[in-house]
């Protein structure tokens, strides 16, 4: 039989605010050779400073930035639209199928501290409403422009530098 340790509320606290940061990359799932490049970069950059990159599992913007995590020894979590697990990208390392489609774009924002739009369709515009409703940070790196709250960057390695920024300035 085991005991279970109990810790103090402020021991909570701090494993709480010690976790890794789950940062969101959303963007188009398809995108062309210029802005895989970009998400490969920020997926690459999340993972050098030991964020785990979640997004929406599949392909275009969202293979991207898990391979770049993958290269750089990131954890990845694909929060899929169907119910299946193995519809997610090879560089998904955690998996969700959640069966809601396009809802689960609602699902990406909750999990998400914080976003990075790389590029995007309406999708991403949706994940970027939910994320400015949550109030949580977005960057946008050639994303839509539709709202002064989203911080604009000018390169991979800004946009994640600005992501982490933000999250310990709040």
């Amino acid at each position: 039989m085991s005991e279970e340790k109990s810790i103090s509320f402020s021991e909570y606290i701090m494993k709480v605010v010690t976790r890794k940061p789950l940062i969101a990359v959303i963007g188009a799932g398809s995108c062309d050779d210029k802005i895989f490049t970009l998400a490969e970069e920020v997926g690459k950059e999340i993972a050098i400073r030991e964020g785990i990159v979640v997004c929406g599992g599949l392909y275009g913007v969202m293979e991207a930035c898990c391979k770049g995590a993958k290269e750089a020894n990131g954890l990845t979590i694909g929060i899929l639209p169907g119910t299946g697990i193995d519809e997610a990208n090879k560089y998904v390392d955690i998996p969700v199928a959640t069966g809601q489609g396009i809802a689960r774009n609602s699902i990406i924002a909750h999990t998400g501290r914080a976003a990075i739009a790389v590029d995007g369709k309406f999708g991403t515009l949706s994940e970027i409403g939910f994320f400015l409703q949550l109030g949580k940070p977005v960057v946008g790196l050639d994303t839509w422009d539709v709202s002064e709250e989203i911080t604009k960057a000018g390169n991979p390695i800004e946009a994640v530098e600005t992501v982490f920024d933000l999250l310990l300035n709040k």
